[in-house]
């Protein structure tokens, strides 16, 4: 039954893939017509999307520092949003329950409370998914997005502790004072796993024994342990070889996820309706994180695309009309309404991600009118004076470039990453590299390029540097450009864009070594 279904998942994704959608698109229509057509979802398709779900938070955690939490910027907006917007949804439900529609006229203030708190969530399975195609999980707007989402979790445990009554147990205290005294053992052994099949089951072994199942034990949150022990292992110089080792096999289980969403759904036209009514206040809830972010002097466009990634309901609304419903205080009805709003929201906001900056390049002359004249220090402009060269992306081979052409001509290069970890690295090296993300229109407008005549694209992800070319383009740069690709139709698709140069590194790196060989060989 599970083969019938990913087989769907691929017929669906593959489809809305050539229609330049993205492919969860299809994998959440996959579970809709599967649930028409009366199939539903299967113990074991629940525990792959469940097991999917532990080692995206477990991703998350790797990526993630305890500083960007405390951060004004993150926990405000976050809370004042979850405050805010539970009470808008309670009023707006209890509003339509005194116009005697169904399902609402039930809802007392408490019990309308709960649900308006459930549609005050966002999903971080879709905005992780979001954040990683486009290559923006280190952007500010991906780290803020994130933080919040992060936050909402942390909300999300005090009420499951609530609700259910599970309060944690002694375990928790044990735990929690023994984590940072093994942290250096857990060190150790992620040293010893090297970089083989070892490092891996690394990951599945902390993110689902000493994460998720040593904190169900405690009386605590599986998926906040899988967190948890992800944050423990960011400062470490491998937490991102150890979550690309664990992406592709994360991605695949998330599968399951999606499906499970539309399997689920116990479908009704009261139940779509109200779904359908629900998603069209979603812009409220939008607006209510630009402006809450936008107070806390984030950029027009740093407060736009997080919103935008925040643009949907969650599935942790489910699990919070799960509880309401087995204590009798909602419908069961309700959990089809929750199925069907966040599946329609994620429908709605996958192209309005993936189109958010040309969204925001409209919106620009009325969003300036509003941003706060003061700028966070990742956000001040850039100067690249007395600069020919400029290398986006300060990887391996951005490195690298810079190295070899800095030693030939010294003083005419500057690299410029996203990564606030990474700039500090390399300047402390001293290269001259600086904050940025090239992604962002204003960027290019708060630029001087024109001493500059070439720009090196050396992004890891292909839209990144497809985004940053046309930006480029846009702002009227006249030098020349190369850029990196994995694939030959990557390279074409750059060429075709006015690139004058590109280069394979997965080819041309052997190239390169035989090079180095001979000039050894026969010198």
């Amino acid at each position: 039954m599970e083969l019938l279904f990913f087989a769907a998942a691929f017929a669906c994704g593959f489809s809305v893939y050539q229609l330049k959608l993205p492919p969860l698109i299809g994998f959440l229509m996959a579970g809709f017509i599967l649930n028409l057509m009366g199939y539903r979802s299967t113990e074991l398709l629940t525990q792959l999307a469940d097991l999917g779900v532990t080692l995206l938070l477990f991703s998350i955690g790797l990526k993630l520092k305890i500083g960007n939490l405390v951060k004004a910027q993150v926990w405000a907006p976050a809370t004042l949003h979850i405050v805010i917007s539970s009470a808008f949804f309670a009023s707006l439900l209890l509003l339509l329950g005194a116009m005697s529609l169904p399902l609402f006229t039930d809802l007392t203030v408490s019990t309308a409370l709960l649900v308006g708190f459930a549609f005050s969530f966002s999903s971080t399975v879709f905005a992780v998914k979001v954040l990683e195609e486009r290559g923006e999980m280190a952007s500010l707007h991906g780290k803020i997005s994130i933080g919040i989402l992060v936050m909402q979790d942390i909300f999300a445990v005090v009420f499951l502790a609530i609700s259910t009554g599970k309060a944690p147990n002694v375990w928790a205290l044990v735990l929690l004072v023994c984590l940072p005294v093994f942290r250096p053992i857990m060190f150790w052994v992620l040293n010893r796993s090297k970089h083989g099949e070892l490092l891996p089951l690394f990951g599945f072994f902390f993110a689902l024994v000493i994460g998720y199942h040593a904190f169900e034990f405690a009386g605590l949150k599986g998926d906040l342990g899988a967190l948890i022990i992800g944050m423990l292992f960011a400062p470490h110089k491998k937490a991102g070889e150890l979550s690309k080792s664990l992406m592709n096999l994360k991605d695949v289980l998330l599968v399951g996820f999606f499906l499970n969403i539309g399997l689920n759904a116990n479908m009704s036209f009261d139940a779509l309706l109200i779904a359908c009514l629900l998603t069209l206040v979603l812009p409220v809830k939008v607006c209510l994180y630009y402006v809450l972010t936008n107070i806390f002097k984030l950029r027009a466009r740093t407060s736009l695309l997080s919103a935008f990634t925040l643009a949907n309901y969650s599935e942790f609304g489910l699990i919070v009309c799960a509880v309401a419903a087995s204590s009798g205080a909602i419908a069961p009805d309700w959990l089809a309404v929750v199925a069907i709003a966040v599946s329609i929201t994620f429908v709605i906001a996958s192209p309005l991600n993936k189109r958010a900056n040309g969204f925001y390049v409209r919106l620009e002359p009325f969003l300036l009118k509003f941003e706060s004249s003061k700028r966070l220090e990742e956000e001040l402009p850039v100067n690249l004076a007395d600069t020919r060269i400029v290398i986006f992306g300060m990887g391996r081979i951005g490195t690298g470039a810079y190295e070899t052409i800095e030693a030939t001509h010294p003083g005419s290069i500057a690299g410029i990453d996203i990564k606030p970890e990474v700039v500090d690295k390399h300047v402390q090296r001293g290269r001259r590299v600086l904050l940025a993300d090239a992604t962002d229109p204003d960027f290019w407008q708060r630029v001087n390029h024109s001493q500059v005549d070439m720009v090196m694209l050396a992004m890891p992800k292909h839209m990144q540097n497809i985004y940053a070319l046309e930006q480029l383009k846009a702002s009227g740069f006249k030098g020349q450009v190369t850029a990196i690709a994995n694939y030959p139709d990557q390279q074409k698709e750059l060429e075709e864009m006015g690139v004058n140069s590109t280069y394979n590194f997965y080819l041309e790196a052997g190239s390169g070594f035989a090079e180095h060989v001979k000039q050894n060989l026969f010198s």
